[in-house]
């Protein structure tokens, strides 16, 4: 699908609040609520809008240490490391990478100790992985949800 600017400037108001009504982003942009109703459906249908979020952060939820995880996946073991990966409930992305590590995680746990059992007792255990490395997240300068529009 071709976006023009003034399906990018839709998108740039819903990515800052995806809550914002059609009637407020179409006056925003000088449309009516209807074509912008339009274009947005038009956007979903073909998949470049892939879904609405809430942005929770983790710690107002119990999680108070967030890290990347590294990790050196045998070869020919991808497919079933990354279906067991989906399956633990402490790892909240799953990027496959470049360079020295495979994969790329991000995951999250109540405290230290919690991510040492996350690393130790369910991923280090798991059959497929060689290597990793954990690099615990001290804090966060910034942050975005989506590409760049």
């Amino acid at each position: 699908m071709e976006l023009d600017e003034t399906d990018r400037e839709i998108l740039r108001i819903l990515q800052e609040d995806a809550r914002t009504p059609f009637s407020e982003v179409a006056r925003r942009i000088d449309m009516s609520s209807a074509t912008v109703h339009d274009r947005v459906s038009r956007m979903e249908e073909a998949g470049v809008i892939d879904g609405y979020h809430a942005s929770i952060d983790p710690r107002s939820v119990g999680y108070g240490v967030s890290a990347f995880v590294g990790l050196r996946v045998e070869q020919g073991r991808e497919e079933d490391a990354l279906k067991r990966l989906r399956e633990i409930s402490g790892v909240r992305e799953i990027h496959l990478t470049t360079g020295e590590w495979d994969v790329l995680l991000k995951v999250v746990a109540s405290d230290t100790d919690s991510l040492r059992d996350l690393m130790f007792e369910r991923i280090a255990e798991m059959d497929g992985f060689s290597r990793s490395q954990t690099m615990i997240i001290l804090g966060t300068d910034y942050e975005t949800h989506g590409p760049a529009v």
